[in-house]
């Protein structure tokens, strides 16, 4: 009796080759909606960063649009002689030579000032010979200045203004921490009432001085 031949089973391999195939799709499909996704975010991402550089540079053109000057009705410009006066320092001997162009708001408000240049010029003279030279060559104490110069001759023309806040009171205000007002009991009663002081004050009437321009500044 001869020996029964061995079989070889052929349906074996057909599941291995079929899982095989299957993993290899799976794979592809995943590689495939990895890149998907991933060109989805670069393009939003793109997007977002096209659209905050336009909110920015429109943000610019309005600013800029704010701050360009009404070329159909320029400002008057008026400049006064040259001041030249004695500081207030006790350790030296200094003086100051200050240029001053006054903005105004028409050719005929600038003559009308004319008139009255005595008494504008002896008013920024006392307000020059109380400064010293320190404060003076701060940036601070020069805006300060300008503050009191446009104040004294809009009240030398008869000129309602408010009363502004010292440059260094502005800037201790805004690094004031709000937290601190909340932990003092006398905070909110005062801040209260200056707004309530100041809500109750008629707005002053506008302001034809409009700037006040240094065009020369020398402290010796």
């Amino acid at each position: 009796m001869s020996a029964a031949a061995p079989t070889v089973d052929t349906g074996a391999s057909a599941p291995v080759k079929k899982g095989k195939k299957k993993l290899i799709i799976i794979a592809a499909v995943a590689v495939l909606l990895l890149l998907v996704l991933g060109g989805a975010g670069a393009f939003f991402l793109k997007k977002k960063a096209a659209h905050d550089a336009d909110a920015e540079d429109g943000a610019a053109a309005t600013e800029h649009h704010a701050a360009k000057p009404d070329l159909k009705h320029p400002p008057t410009f008026l400049p006064l002689d040259p001041f030249v006066v004695n500081l207030a320092d006790k350790d030296a001997d200094r003086y100051a030579q200050i240029g001053i162009t006054l903005e105004v708001e028409d050719a005929k408000f600038a003559e009308q000032m004319k008139a009255f240049m005595p008494a504008i010029r002896n008013g920024i003279l006392m307000i020059l010979a109380h400064k010293s030279s320190r404060e003076l060559l701060e940036r601070s104490g020069k805006e300060q200045l300008s503050i009191e110069i446009l104040r004294e001759a809009s009240r030398t023309m008869g000129i309602a203004v408010d009363e502004i806040a010292p440059v260094a009171e502005k800037t201790a205000d805004a690094d004031k921490d709000p937290a601190d007002e909340d932990d003092d009991p006398k905070a909110k009663p005062k801040a209260k009432a200056k707004a309530k002081a100041k809500a109750a004050k008629e707005p002053a009437e506008p302001n034809p001085i409009r700037h006040v321009h240094f065009s020369n500044f020398i402290i010796q």
